[in-house]
């Protein structure tokens, strides 16, 4: 469809070869585990493509980590992608990407989210769209000014050669305001950078890519290594089901990439690797005022995480 595919294809698939590799190191009690899988061109929605996800489970610092690589293409998108973007309709379309989610086992070590992609539609032999996205944020239970200005100031650095300032802070922006749960009122955690629909210039959107994909690796590792250690209890596990609880109702309810998977007929193993191994809900749960728990709430909002100075825990 596109003759830059296979150049973006192979530093995808390098670029999960080299976090899955650094990811076992950091974890060092368990390794990826690969599934391999193609879908049948008469299947659902006519889908094409195939894929490698990969699994960690039960390691000493991830109790799930998955990291997935895809390349699949359709003849007619999804309502959820065509009701944004109606000049998509009828058109025939092909999608690469990375996206990755890890789910710690200790409750002070943050979840995180990663994705990079590129997508294009064409019809008729012509291309009607074409756009890279992607983006990294951090979903902490238990948050480190540390941790959170270290995870900024990574973001920003990336941006420098791409705008700078302005560029860091348009897609903090956009992060803050795509991982919103509108039904909580409540930012899914501290943020970071997401961007979608960047086309103006192939060659530069393509190296911001590679720029957030290869970052994210410096962005999380440090902080791996602060907290994985840390020592918790029943009480802070507890907490960390309960707000992983959070983290499902997002993806399920809000998330565009889990809508378009799903619809497009998508392999639902690979699409929902996202979700934690285990999570819980209480009704009505209110944390004890002054609490370390209690805390959590001032920082599931947008803030200036760089310029301001917060309460440590």
């Amino acid at each position: 469809m596109d003759d830059r595919f296979p150049t973006i294809r192979d530093y995808l698939t390098g670029l999960q070869d080299r976090i899955c590799s650094a990811i076992e190191a950091a974890d060092g009690g368990a390794r990826f585990i690969e599934d391999a899988w193609t879908r049948d061109p008469a299947g659902a929605g006519a889908l094409r493509g195939g894929g490698r996800t990969r699994i960690l489970r039960d390691g000493a610092v991830f109790e799930q980590a998955g990291i997935g690589f895809s390349d699949v293409s359709g003849d007619t998108l999804p309502p959820s992608a065509t009701a944004a973007r109606p000049e998509l309709a009828g058109a025939s379309w092909r999608a690469v990407g990375v996206s990755l989610v890890f789910h710690p086992r200790n409750p002070y070590l943050p979840t995180t989210h990663a994705n990079v992609r590129h997508f294009r539609a064409q019809r008729d032999g012509e291309t009607v769209a074409g756009w890279f996205g992607g983006g990294f944020d951090l979903t902490p239970f238990y948050p480190f000014d540390e941790d959170v200005r270290h995870w900024h100031r990574v973001a920003r650095t990336l941006c420098e050669p791409f705008g700078g300032q302005a560029r860091y802070e348009a897609h903090k922006r956009w992060c803050d305001e795509y991982f919103f749960l509108k039904h909580r009122n409540e930012t899914r955690g501290i943020g970071g950078l997401f961007f979608d629909d960047l086309h103006e210039d192939g060659e530069r959107d393509f190296a911001y890519l590679r720029a957030v994909g290869d970052g994210f690796l410096d962005a999380y590792l440090p902080i791996v290594a602060r907290r994985k250690d840390t020592p918790h209890g029943e009480r802070e596990r507890a907490f960390q089901l309960y707000r992983r609880g959070r983290y499902v109702e997002f993806n399920l309810v809000y998330d565009r990439g889990t809508h378009f998977g799903l619809q497009s007929g998508g392999r639902a193993e690979s699409i929902l690797m996202s979700l934690p191994p285990l999570a819980r809900w209480e009704y009505g749960f209110t944390p004890e005022p002054g609490s370390d728990e209690a805390r959590l709430a001032d920082y599931l909002r947008p803030r200036d995480w760089l310029g301001e100075v917060t309460s440590a825990p």
